[in-house]
């Protein structure tokens, strides 16, 4: 993962992609920061938790920019979003992520909200990287509920 994304780099570099390369560049560094924190070099699930941080970010961002009327900061920061999607593993669709959640459902049985972190503890390796965590959440605590 780590290599592609230093091929990417210098591909962007070599065509001149300045946005491409801007973002490469900035997910580099949040790479590079994530190893001086943790000590280590990252896996590539360590990476894609890194990468899926940094798109969680910026559809916050988006949120704040729709509500100040910012259409061009939207779609700036929607093409950051698209640059780094291309690095997440294939997403999973709505049916594949609800017969993952009904899966744990059945191992962990959960009777109420206080089994949720169980439950998501039990989802986070299935499908990290593969679906929005915070959507992941909303269907479990519907589930239960």
């Amino acid at each position: 993962m780590r290599n592609q994304i230093l091929d990417d780099l210098k591909t962007a570099m070599k065509n001149q992609d300045k946005e491409r390369l801007s973002v490469i560049r900035m997910v580099k560094g949040a790479i590079q920061m994530s190893e001086l924190n943790k000590k280590h070099e990252l896996s590539d699930e360590e990476v894609i938790d890194v990468i899926s941080k940094e798109i969680k970010s910026r559809k916050d961002s988006i949120n704040e920019f729709q509500k100040g009327g910012r259409e061009d900061l939207v779609q700036k920061t929607q093409s950051e979003i698209d640059i780094l999607s291309e690095y997440l593993p294939k997403q999973l669709t709505s049916e594949e992520l609800n017969a993952v959640i009904d899966k744990v459902f059945n191992e962990v049985k959960p009777e109420s909200n206080k089994d949720m972190g169980k439950v998501m503890k039990q989802l986070k390796p299935l499908v990290n990287g593969k679906a929005d965590m915070g959507l992941v959440s909303k269907i479990v605590k519907e589930k239960i509920g």
